[in-house]
């Protein structure tokens, strides 16, 4: 069953604000005056379409986010997907050890460097 663009829109703001602090949903809103489709998309597709599905937890859908932007080195989105992960009942030990596990796919420079990002996120918190 598909889901029109407002209710799409809805579902991954709904999202969204579960996710993240209203001070990073304001600093992910500087896409919307560049692009509006692109902040369209994101909502829509990104949290509406993916994020709101039922099957898998936040939290689980976090630890797949995660493990795929340490192997990206997608570090600035990595920040803020670290605090995402903590707001839905991530664990700082989970997170350490899915850091640890990532080394053996990606390799030691991306897994100390996402460790280091993380260290960051969990002195702020």
């Amino acid at each position: 069953m598909t889901m029109d663009n407002n209710t799409r829109y809805n579902a991954g703001a709904s999202v969204m604000e579960e996710l993240f602090s209203e001070e990073v949903r304001t600093g992910m809103q500087e896409i919307k005056h560049i692009s509006p489709d692109l902040w369209d998309m994101i909502v829509s597709f990104g949290f509406g379409d993916l994020y709101a599905r039922k099957t898998l937890s936040l939290s689980q859908r976090e630890i797949i986010t995660l493990t795929s932007l340490i192997t990206q080195g997608a570090f600035d989105q990595l920040r803020v997907h670290l605090q995402a992960a903590l707001n839905v009942g991530l664990s700082k030990e989970e997170i350490i050890e899915l850091i640890i596990h990532c080394t053996g796919y990606v390799g030691f420079p991306k897994a100390v460097q996402a460790m280091g990002i993380a260290g960051e996120i969990f002195k702020e918190n």
